[in-house]
């Protein structure tokens, strides 16, 4: 396994591979999720990068950029077991030098959901994975269920600009309870996080009120919000069920559809989402 820390370095190393690329971007305090797209990517192509940024422009001042949990020999240690050929960890100098001043800004499917409790967080988004697409020039990457509009917007901002990358989504990667894997999870004290998946057992709840019929989405976003609710500490953003292309809210379920969810649980903000249709 190679390390890159600056650009130039990543794309020595990236020259010297023989064969198709896959690419796996985090920011870093990996779990068995990132692990999974990493077995894919390998899976998929002879070579594997993965980056590991923790992006600050994709975070508000109010946020936890700051304090985001980081463990650069841990993450590396990870990697190694599942094969990854390199890893580039720049810093944020070196993505962002002195005068940067471009923007790569998706419309439309950004203003919702994420985008309409976080602005300019897609902007960071996609400007910093249009740029980390073009020092790493992969064929493929890899992107996780659990943050299916970040997943959409990229597709969108690849397919907007011609880009000759291939977009791969990979199903969420849960805990033996169900709650979706995340480096934030490790927020959760010992007391909350017994009730973190409450979330999960929600959109269970509303993939049941479908099977048996249900296509009222007011009627299934009260249903969720009234079993988060039996947590105390469960302080719900939003829940939304929205037109899987351009993620509108619906009222009445008619095609595919995802069911999203932003529920704060003492520090954490915890996302998570199901496809139904």
């Amino acid at each position: 396994m190679q390390i890159a820390h600056t650009i130039s370095e990543m794309k020595t190393l990236r020259s010297k591979c023989t064969g198709p690329v896959s690419f796996v971007p985090t920011m870093g305090y990996l779990h068995d999720g990132h692990l999974e797209l990493v077995r894919r990517a390998k899976k998929d192509n002879p070579f594997a990068v993965v980056s590991i940024f923790v992006n600050p422009t994709q975070f508000a001042p109010n946020e936890d950029f700051k304090t985001y949990p980081r463990d650069i020999d841990r993450d590396l240690a990870m990697l190694e077991t599942v094969k990854t050929d390199i890893v580039f960890i720049p810093s944020p100098e070196e993505m962002y030098p002195e005068g940067c001043n471009t923007w790569v800004d998706v419309e439309g499917i950004t203003a919702t959901l994420e985008g309409r409790s976080r602005p300019k967080h897609f902007r960071g988004v996609t400007t910093v994975c249009n740029k980390l697409f073009n020092i790493v020039e992969a064929d493929s990457t890899y992107f996780g269920q659990k943050d299916a509009q970040q997943a959409l917007v990229i597709q969108k901002m690849v397919a907007d600009l011609n880009m000759n990358l291939k977009i791969i989504v990979v199903p969420t990667v849960r805990e033996k309870d169900g709650l979706a894997m995340s480096s934030r999870n490790t927020y959760l004290t010992a007391e909350e996080r017994p009730s973190a998946p409450v979330l999960y057992k929600s959109l269970q709840l509303a993939s049941g009120m479908y099977e048996k019929g249900e296509r009222d989405a007011r009627k299934i976003v009260a249903a969720m919000t009234q079993l988060i609710s039996t947590v105390p500490a469960a302080k719900i953003d939003y829940i939304c069920v929205s037109d899987i292309n351009t993620l509108q809210d619906v009222d009445t379920i008619k095609g595919k559809v995802v069911i999203s969810m932003a529920v704060k649980l003492g520090k954490p903000r915890l996302i998570d989402n199901i496809i139904l249709g």
